[in-house]
């Protein structure tokens, strides 16, 4: 956990609240945390779940990991602790968003179950979905849109995930989708049907 270094520090309440915020845009603010191995698909789902919601009139943001790596989290590597940040980071900017009423997905690799649920705890409870993106893999490393498995094989990259670094899968995720068995459309399909369930946005009649 990172050491707080700043004092003399209040947080200030605004004068619109969060409940103000999900009124107008007719949701509830909330993270849906895809997790799994590289080229499993997640930034694929994340997308896929932002343009369905966003066809129904829902404000969403994906907070991609090569997006976020490019400037807020530049300054970190692969390390096990740099990891550890980076998933830090991320979940606090996930809790802004969802303080602004925003959907937002986040699709991290984001290996480390203690990381995961530090992230879970930022979030109000039922606030937090988190989705094991499965898949196998050698159907990863098939697919390997961006050619690092056959680099981690030759050894080229250091501590890659499901490689030469552990990957732990969720013990008790919200949702589980196998990309190795279902579509694009129907894996959105079901993390969409998951967030109605739990009426983080209101079913469609």
């Amino acid at each position: 956990m990172a050491e707080q270094k700043a004092s003399n520090l209040t947080w200030h309440e605004t004068t619109v609240t969060k409940q103000d915020r999900e009124e107008l845009l007719n949701q509830k603010g909330c993270v849906v945390w895809f997790t799994g191995l590289s080229g499993s698909g997640k930034s694929t789902l994340a997308n896929a779940v932002a343009h369905q919601l966003h066809e129904r009139n829902h404000h969403t943001y994906v907070l991609d990991g090569d997006n976020v790596r490019h400037g807020l989290n530049k300054n970190l590597g692969f390390s096990p602790e740099d990891r550890e940040e980076n998933i830090r980071r991320v979940g606090e900017v996930a809790k802004l968003f969802v303080d602004a009423g925003t959907i937002v997905m986040t699709a991290f690799i984001s290996p480390y179950r203690t990381d995961r649920n530090q992230a879970r705890e930022l979030i109000e409870e039922n606030r937090f979905v988190e989705v094991f993106v499965e898949c196998p893999l050698n159907i990863c490393e098939e697919r390997d849109p961006k050619g690092l498995y056959k680099k981690a094989r030759s050894g080229e990259i250091k501590e890659f995930t499901g490689i030469s670094a552990p990957y732990e899968e969720p013990n008790n995720p919200e949702v589980v989708i196998n990309t190795s068995e279902l579509s694009v459309i129907e894996s959105a399909n079901q993390v969409v049907v998951y967030l109605e369930k739990a009426g983080l946005v209101p079913v469609v009649k």
